[in-house]
């Protein structure tokens, strides 16, 4: 394989792709962890459910190769998607609402397996504040402006009521937040320099129930 990550890092990848790419990490993961030593993008597919022609060019982007016959190394391949991926990085994050999923968010131990650890919340919620959530801080959301920078965070996690939503989050760019990860049905404004991704529990369950009735009906 061609180690070429710091080139490939600058490249902005389809999103679709991105998407993928975790779910390649998990199956090589789980061979490596059963001491297989190779994979082709066939079994890939056939474990995934994606096309093999498209898990070759989703690793193309990342000058990542398979050999003739062999297929990918899977040592190898796992280590290359850790490292372009960012999970074995760590990336200071606060959570800005630390509600029922604010809370079970700084609980999951396995974001941290991820790359993210939760470094402190924010609320405004007096029963909260001041009360640690797993050994994490948290603070009243007025002091947004002066922990973050000593926090050194980048990533803020959103997870407020959605009226509430642009506001903390204005609030949380000017202490110096670079990135956001909004939890809620709000869609964000924010500059052309901040990263910003929606994961709206919400949209899925719309998306869920729709698929449902669908095929009600069509079995009526």
């Amino acid at each position: 394989m061609v180690d070429n990550r710091t080139a490939t890092s600058r490249v902005l990848l389809p999103e679709p792709t991105l998407q993928r790419l975790p779910w390649y990490l998990s199956y090589v993961s789980s061979l490596r962890g059963r001491q297989v030593e190779y994979v082709s993008s066939t079994q890939i597919s056939k474990e995934l459910n994606v096309d093999a022609s498209q898990i070759a060019k989703d690793l193309s982007f990342l000058n990542i190769r398979g050999k003739t016959r062999i297929g990918y190394e899977v040592a190898q391949l796992e280590k290359e998607l850790q490292d372009f991926l960012g999970f074995k990085k760590a990336h200071a994050a606060v959570m800005i609402g630390v509600g029922s999923l604010g809370a079970a968010l700084i609980q999951d131990s396995g974001l941290s397996r991820y790359g993210l650890n939760i470094v402190a919340g924010f609320d405004i919620d007096p029963r909260v504040i001041d009360t640690p959530h797993s050994g994490v801080p948290v603070f009243n959301i007025s002091e947004m402006n002066m922990r973050i920078p000593q926090l050194k965070a980048e990533i803020g996690i959103i997870a407020v009521p959605a009226d509430q939503a642009q506001q903390v989050a204005d609030a949380a760019i000017t202490a110096g937040i670079k990135a956001l990860w909004n939890f809620t049905p709000c869609r964000i404004r924010t500059a052309p320099d901040i990263v910003i991704q929606d994961t709206s529990m919400y949209s899925h369950l719309a998306l869920i129930y729709n698929r449902l009735d669908t095929q009600a009906a069509s079995s009526r």
